[in-house]
């Protein structure tokens, strides 16, 4: 099969932690034709929808830092492969966060004629932090306003510590927890996070969310999906002197076995996922409640298996194949 993946540079990346790494690794070592191109690399000719791709296929059976290094030196070769994306069999949507919206307008068109992992109308839908709000009695109290009088207020009458979280970003970037004991760093904080010297339509809404104090104790939980299905699960503890638990600032990652609740939580919310085409999914919980669905290069495959003693990627890369060459057959009987 022919398989590419929209993601970051190749060069930014650890292959040793990095899920797309594992990924891309598994289909080289089945034999598959893996092509690698960023966002900006996808364009329209003459009504087509093409890119310029990168054929990264190298020899099978290499050490991971091996692998990493004759990709990055396949893909610095001048050769460019410009292909109609519909005569791929599958594309990975792998680029970190934030949602490059861009791309995934360009490519929407063609959602139903090759298989994509994840479906980027159902990214753009998922990407959001306001995604879990379809699951109202599966979250913590939530409220979001760029108002600081209402969120003040909010707080006051809580009463306990809360979370404050910007809409727009990713990975653990400007979580805060504040409280009513220190009024007046609140205040500014709150007027600092929603912009309020802005006009009220430009501010920038903000989250503010019940603060659950077993994530300094006992970190939160990552399960990993496919196509409502748990593949893995891990826990992820904040480092000293934080709440923090993602990885990128500072958590560490054990081993976990997944609660009844915890399954009960991802069975409720299964049929919404798989309705949105969003097959592949990282769901964080904290104290068996839903903190976020992530759906944009979700990660810890590397992380899982270390733990877990497995190779989740094989399962991802099975559904894969299964998916487009039904999509493949789709196609050719709709031709008869």
């Amino acid at each position: 099969m022919q398989i590419a993946f929209v993601m970051d540079r190749l060069e930014t990346i650890d292959p040793v932690f990095e899920t797309t790494t594992a990924l891309m690794y598994e289909c080289n070592q089945r034999g598959h034709s893996v092509f690698f191109l960023e966002p900006h690399d996808i364009y329209v000719r003459r009504q087509h929808i093409v890119a310029r791709m990168k054929e990264i296929t190298v020899a099978r059976d290499l050490s991971i830092k091996q692998y990493w290094d004759q990709i990055i030196a396949q893909q610095q070769k001048e050769s460019l492969s410009f292909e109609e994306l519909t005569e791929l069999d599958a594309v990975f949507l792998r680029k970190d966060p934030p949602l490059n919206y861009n791309s995934v307008e360009f490519l929407a068109p063609i959602r139903n004629q090759v298989f994509m992992i994840n479906d980027p109308c159902g990214m753009v839908l998922g990407n959001s932090k306001l995604y879990t709000l379809n699951f109202p009695d599966l979250i913590p109290e939530t409220h979001i306003s760029r108002d600081p009088f209402r969120l003040r207020k909010i707080i006051d009458n809580f009463g306990g510590d809360m979370v404050i979280k910007p809409l727009g970003r990713f990975g653990g970037q400007g979580i805060i927890k504040v409280s009513t004991r220190e009024p007046e760093n609140l205040n500014s904080l709150i007027h600092y996070y929603v912009g309020a010297h802005k006009p009220y339509a430009d501010r920038e809404q903000i989250m503010v969310q019940e603060y659950l104090k077993a994530v300094k104790e006992k970190g939160d939980v990552r399960i990993l999906m496919l196509n409502g299905e748990i593949l893995g699960a891990m826990c992820r503890k904040p480092p000293d002197g934080s709440f923090r638990t993602n990885i990128h600032a500072g958590g560490k990652a054990f081993a976990h076995a997944v609660t009844p609740r915890e399954r009960q939580i991802c069975e409720e919310i299964r049929p919404r996922l798989i309705a949105d085409g969003l097959y592949f999914v990282g769901l964080d919980l904290i104290d068996e409640k839903l903190i976020e669905v992530n759906c944009v290069s979700p990660g810890g495959i590397p992380r899982i298996n270390r733990v877990e003693n497995i190779r989740i990627e094989t399962r991802v890369i099975d559904f894969v194949e299964k998916m487009a060459l039904a999509k493949r057959q789709s196609r050719q009987a709709a031709l008869l």
